[in-house]
């Protein structure tokens, strides 16, 4: 089979690192990739906004099979034209992708088919939002409707932050994904991440995660698109998985069926285990990034036939197998994220792989044939362990072997399945 994966980050990385591994492959392509993704594909320079060159390379080279790794793309409609030219194609339609594309879609779509979530509003200008805050008081969520790459989101625990967020996305901090706003009650519990494959009719439960948003230990500090994550999330109990299953994905399967956007591809839920259950907090419609390195690492199974059977209506016929060793990965990210950072500065080294650990790039490049860090996150170093504890200890291991000036990590990802683990 041959492959073209669209994607330059850490979770195109690990989806390389993984497809690769297929007897099932034959040749695999990557658009435009980078420097960690090189080791296993050959790269390509497409613009992946131009469907129709996508489309050309595709029937250029007789690719068998696209992977779509990022959500713009899919919000754009990547998947539509690529079906549309007889491409069999990983990702969900773009009327199916405003699961993420839309906070308020998602929000409507939980009211409508009774999917357990926050009580929310939605408002197209600031005041009538702020009036909605002032009486529902704090803490309470602030989102920008659009993609806002994972930072549109303020959890404000007072009502000033509140309306200062209001403000943010309404004088233009988020472009045009804040145009639209959604208010939502705060959930108090402790948040999961869920993924589930779909191929529009059948659902096949993956693994669990938990990742860290904020930039600081102890979870303080501004919001990011990741810090780093670990799984399986202990939160996650055989019964919760169940229920998740049974009160959000499946209800979330039919009703996109029956308002006549199948979804097809991978539900990344966001979930808070409140003391009522799992609530779902939000939807994204790709592999969460740095989420998927960890599911990657602890995958026994081959994911091309996985993701090929998602694509193809044919979900039925698999099964995912999982170790049972957790994964762990840290972000090293440029000094300055997620506020302003240098760029182009130097990566001396990155230690060799093993089986138990690996470093997958998520913004680096290659310029004048020395590694640079061309992005705010940009190493995801992973590794697994027998537990949390010792997946955390080899990842951070690892970490300190990388020589990189200008780049920091948090010293505490997974603490709190370390904590669990020492209780």
């Amino acid at each position: 089979m041959k492959v073209l994966l669209i994607g330059s980050g850490g979770r195109e990385h690990a989806l390389a690192w993984k497809i690769a591994q297929s007897p099932l492959l034959d040749a695999l392509y990557a658009a435009p990739g980078n420097p960690g993704i090189a080791d296993h594909a050959t790269l390509v320079e497409l613009n992946v906004e131009d469907h129709a060159a996508v489309i050309a390379f595709a029937k250029e080279k007789a690719i068998d099979f696209v992977v779509i790794g990022p959500e713009a793309p899919l919000v754009a409609g990547l998947a539509d034209d690529l079906r549309a030219a007889g491409i069999a194609t990983f990702g969900p339609s773009k009327a199916a992708a405003q699961l993420e594309g839309s906070k308020g879609f998602t929000k409507d779509l939980c009211a409508r088919y009774d999917i357990p979530t926050g009580a929310y509003q939605r408002f197209k200008s600031a005041e009538p939002a702020k009036d909605y805050v002032r009486a529902q008081g704090a803490p309470i969520v602030v989102k920008a409707d659009g993609l806002a790459a994972g930072k549109g989101v303020t959890v404000a625990m007072t009502e000033a932050e509140a309306l200062a967020a209001i403000d943010d996305c309404f004088d233009g901090a988020f472009g045009a994904a804040g145009a639209e706003v959604v208010v939502e009650a705060f959930l108090d519990g402790e948040e999961a991440s869920f993924f589930c494959l779909s191929d529009g009719k059948t659902a096949l439960a993956l693994a669990t995660a938990q990742d860290h948003k904020r930039v600081g230990d102890g979870d303080t500090g501004p919001n990011t698109g990741g810090m780093g994550a670990y799984s399986p999330a202990p939160v996650m109990t055989a019964t919760m998985v169940e229920r998740t299953m049974k009160e959000i994905i499946e209800p979330t399967i039919s009703g996109m069926a029956k308002d006549g956007n199948p979804f097809s591809g991978v539900f990344f839920a966001g979930l808070m285990i409140t003391a009522k259950g799992p609530e779902l907090i939000e939807y994204n419609v790709r592999f969460g990034d740095p989420e998927c390195q960890v599911l990657m690492m602890r995958l026994k199974s081959d994911l091309l036939p996985i993701l090929y059977a998602t694509a193809t209506g044919t979900l039925d016929r698999v099964d995912a197998e999982w170790r049972d060793e957790a994964a762990l990965t840290v972000v090293l990210a440029s000094k300055g994220y997620p506020g302003a950072y240098d760029k182009n500065t130097p990566i001396a080294h990155i230690p060799e792989a093993s089986e138990e650990a690996k470093v997958f790039h998520a913004g680096t490049a290659l310029k004048d044939d020395r590694l640079v860090a061309t992005g705010g996150r940009v190493l995801n170093v992973t590794a697994l362990g027998k537990t949390v504890t010792e997946a955390q200890a080899h990842a951070y291991a690892l970490a300190d072997r990388v020589e990189w000036e200008n780049g920091f990590c948090r010293r505490d990802i997974g603490w709190q399945a370390v904590a669990r683990e020492k209780a």
